[in-house]
């Protein structure tokens, strides 16, 4: 399609050449040559000719008049729509709102037929509080500092929960977070050089285009779990820090090191000795999740936990939290049919690491092979495929909070308004009769238009916007990633308490992408 767009623009421009050097007509006044040749007789200008251009100027005069009524209906169009954002619809506040701790299907799913439910421990079986961003942060910037040799001035440095969020994408060869659509493009608003936002201007420059093509897509790294956002902020720091200390550096080592000292963070059990020091100031309780999962043992569910964690952090942890429940604070395990530990995600789903058992009282690993689990064991490394094999199992939030919100929905209804009347002028007036009256409304939209857009990006964070959605309402590339793979989602296990166990889970029958966004249309906002 692109070719044939070429091959017939190309054939037009030839074809407005040819025309060129027979008569030359700009805004509608004729330049005149001294004739032209047709049928290869050569005709000269005469009277007819000269009521020929008088009647094609008329034309254009009145196709001006025409081009002015429609610049001037748009204009009384967006003053109509103005007024009416003085006042938000009661239709606006009819429309439903989504639960944030409903479960959403993106595809059909009837739980009576899950037999095997898993469950990782970190953000799932154990949420933590805003303390613990902090201590990653800290003790990776020590170890940057102590081990790498990097400034002493690095350890100034403190977390700042306000910057990151999921699903940014790093550049390893420019140095830059990201944060991409559901096409692989960039927010035009969504990109920073250290904690410095850079311009569409300057994206342009840097990529060529806000698209982000394969070969560019080769040097990303996706940062998309909770424990990236101490990782993101450190990121951010340290090549703001070079900057401003104009020193030089390359990209892909900073992230390189930066990796490094995040992962020594959790290897190293510094992290998991720092929790259980103090679990009351890192670990929530929450007295849900085993009733979701005695819920699930009562209808004769298998139930496995499978962590990249150590044992002694889950158990540790484990207590703490349910030692608030008489008899449970010890028998966690009994509640597991299979618990796995030190799993290696993700290559535990690519590789075919043999299973170990695990002696928890001696801290060793037994030698012997895994050719079946024991609930009264635990078991080290592993891979999906054995898991499979020695199991014979087989498979068939916050933000939603301000989705719902009637400012969110006010503006986002006033956005896609502005989006409509600025596709009606670009539609309406042809780049040839683009004046004063034509600017000056588009210009009007525009910045209306960026107050939008701004706006709503202030209401979730205001250096990335949201997680789930672009700064224009569309899904992000995270949105993506949740869509490809989960068949449903929720912010936490133990909302499937609100459901029975053997209910049908369905896509809504006007589901676009994700069915927890529920786009505002405009016209519940236009004056009728």
């Amino acid at each position: 399609m692109a070719a044939r767009r070429r091959a017939l623009l190309s054939f037009l421009s030839s074809g407005d050449r040819i025309m060129e050097s027979v008569l030359s007509i700009s805004s509608c006044r004729p330049r005149w040559h001294g004739g032209f040749k047709v049928g290869g007789s050569v005709r000269r200008f005469g009277s007819s000719m000269a009521l020929d251009v008088e009647a094609d100027h008329h034309k254009c005069s009145l196709d001006m008049i025409k081009f002015e009524d429609e610049i001037e209906k748009i204009q009384h169009e967006y003053k109509a729509a103005k007024r009416s954002f003085l006042n938000i619809p009661v239709a606006l506040k009819e429309m439903p709102k989504m639960n944030p701790e409903g479960i959403y299907v993106n595809r059909n799913v009837r739980l009576d037929d899950i037999q095997v439910y898993g469950f990782d421990y970190d953000y799932t079986l154990a949420h933590y509080s805003e303390h613990l961003q902090s201590l990653i942060y800290d003790l990776a910037k020590k170890h940057l500092v102590n081990e790498l040799r990097y400034p002493e001035s690095c350890l100034q440095f403190e977390y700042d929960p306000t910057f990151p969020i999921r699903g940014l994408c790093y550049d390893r060869l420019r140095g830059c977070l990201l944060k991409l659509d559901f096409f692989g493009s960039i927010e035009p608003d969504g990109c920073f050089f250290g904690r410095h936002k850079l311009s569409l201007e300057k994206i342009k420059v840097m990529y060529g285009t806000r698209h982000i093509g394969r070969a560019q897509a080769r040097v990303l790294v996706g940062l998309m779990d909770f424990f990236c956002f101490s990782e993101v902020c450190l990121i951010a720091d340290i090549i703001q820090h070079f900057v401003d200390a104009k020193l030089e550096f390359d990209a892909s080592n900073v992230y390189e090191d930066i990796s490094q000292a995040i992962q020594h963070v959790h290897r190293s059990g510094l992290l998991h000795k720092e929790i259980l020091s103090d679990p009351t100031k890192y670990l929530l309780k929450n007295s849900q999740v085993l009733g979701l999962l005695k819920k699930l043992k009562a209808k004769g569910k298998k139930l496995f936990l499978l962590t990249n964690s150590p044992y002694y952090f889950v158990d540790g942890g484990m207590r703490f939290m349910l030692e608030d429940n008489s008899g449970e604070r010890n028998s966690w395990r009994e509640l597991f049919d299979v618990v796995i530990a030190q799993a290696n995600k993700p290559h535990f789903y690519t590789s075919e690491h043999p299973f170990r058992c695990y002696d928890i009282e001696k801290d060793t690993l037994a030698f012997t092979a895994v050719g079946k689990f024991l609930p009264s064991q635990v078991y080290y490394h592993g891979c999906l495929k054995s898991f499979l094999q020695i199991t014979k199992w087989k498979g068939p939030e916050s933000e939603i909070k301000i989705l719902n919100d009637e400012s969110y929905r006010f503006q986002q209804a006033k956005f896609h308004i502005i989006e409509e009347l600025l596709g009606k002028l670009y539609a309406t007036v042809v780049s040839t009769e683009r004046g004063a009256a034509y600017r000056k409304l588009a210009d009007e939209l525009n910045v209306e238009r960026r107050h939008c857009r701004s706006t709503m990006r202030s209401m979730f964070n205001s250096f990335f916007g949201a997680t789930f959605l672009t700064d224009t309402g569309h899904e992000s590339a995270f949105s993506y990633h949740i869509h490809q793979y989960a068949d449903v989602y929720t912010s936490k296990p133990e909302n499937f308490l609100l459901h029975s166990l053997d209910e049908w889970l369905h896509v809504p029958y006007d589901i676009k992408i994700m069915p927890h966004h529920v786009k505002v249309p405009s016209s519940l906002c236009k004056m009728h």
